[in-house]
């Protein structure tokens, strides 16, 4: 699973709200997981390959981070 993300508001009609509620509730899954996995299968429909998000952390591993101080020799 990707580590940040990013609001998505959306407008529907709360009869369509409440069923999608239902829908998901009914397979144990949260609204959110099941738009999530819409939006992939849309993208990976429309660009025509797997998604794949970007590498969780792209920095060497002997880069040092931010504020963090090395251990004395």
């Amino acid at each position: 699973m990707e580590e940040r993300t990013a609001r998505l508001t959306i407008l529907v009609d709360p009869r369509k709200k409440r069923l999608f509620e239902e829908l998901c509730a009914a397979e144990d899954q949260t609204p959110s997981q099941v738009v999530r996995r819409l939006i992939r299968e849309y993208i990976e429909k429309r660009t025509g390959r797997p998604w794949a998000p970007p590498e969780m952390d792209e920095k060497k591993p002997d880069e040092k981070k931010p504020g963090k101080k090395s251990a004395p020799r």
